[in-house]
């Protein structure tokens, strides 16, 4: 018997309008009731994930940040964070002025920006990086940019850097036959972080077997998800080779694949 499972956002969970459905917030909602837990597992920030898992009625613990922090939102409590070390923080903001590339930085749940954006929620910051890092926990920075020889470029330094790695990235920098979606983009997060991980951290804390948990995911960052849960299930809308690692493939993101696997999984629980 499954006791949790970990649902992955963007291209999963949500349709390609961002929406969840009525029918993928009935199934999460009949799972729960009989006593399975429903964690999002994302990339993306505390507070963003926190808002989706409500509006999804999924469990009240959210992965986020590629695995860099576990948060319990009911609690108010975190239940682990890997952080980027202050010096390392600076750097990546040194080199995204280099660049001229907008840099993010996820902490304490907000998202606060190098530059301007459009976008209300994001909190531009203040004050030298210097002087920022010492007062926040940041579980996460992304470069992105519309130039894909600026994120290529800052990848390739990336990858020289010691204690940090590309949590996530875009598909395209991943497998070059993929489409070219902008903005592009690169997560990068304290080394050891990953999906998988906070599964492994969460299922300790819970007192959870590995054996009885399932992930739903469409990326290559949820391969980390695949490597440790019992029962790896791939959206159709998935790319061949991460398919090629699902115990079963559901429908896709666009077709309530999620909702469909929930629901088969729901007539066969007792």
């Amino acid at each position: 018997m499954y006791k949790i499972i970990f649902i992955d956002i963007d291209g999963t969970l949500r349709n390609d309008k961002k929406e969840i459905t009525n029918r993928t917030k009935e199934a999460i909602q009949q799972i729960v009731e009989k006593g399975i837990q429903v964690v999002i597992c994302s990339g993306r920030r505390r507070k963003y994930t926190e808002e989706v898992s409500k509006e999804a009625l999924a469990s009240k613990c959210v992965i986020v940040c590629n695995g860099g922090e576990i948060y319990d939102y009911e609690k108010k409590e975190v239940i682990y964070q890997n952080k980027l070390e202050n010096e390392m923080m600076i750097t990546l903001y040194h080199m995204a002025e280099k660049y001229d590339v907008q840099l993010a930085i996820n902490a304490e749940g907000d998202r606060i920006v190098k530059d301007p954006t459009n976008i209300p929620s994001n909190i531009v910051l203040q004050e030298p990086i210097e002087k920022f890092v010492k007062k926040n926990a940041i579980t996460q920075c992304i470069f992105s940019s519309t130039n894909l020889e600026k994120i290529k470029k800052i990848k390739e330094e990336v990858n020289l850097l010691e204690n940090v790695e590309i949590a996530n990235s875009s598909k395209c920098l991943v497998d070059s036959r993929l489409p070219q979606e902008q903005p592009f983009f690169l997560d990068i997060a304290s080394k050891g972080t990953s999906k998988g991980n906070a599964i492994k951290k969460l299922c300790e804390h819970l007192k959870i077997d590995l054996e009885d948990t399932v992930a739903i995911g469409d990326s290559y960052n949820d391969l980390t998800m695949f490597e440790v849960v019992g029962h790896r299930v791939v959206m159709g809308n998935a790319p061949e080779d991460i398919k090629e690692v699902a115990d079963e493939v559901t429908d896709t993101n666009n077709n309530d694949g999620v909702a469909k696997f929930l629901e088969k999984l729901n007539k066969e629980i007792l």
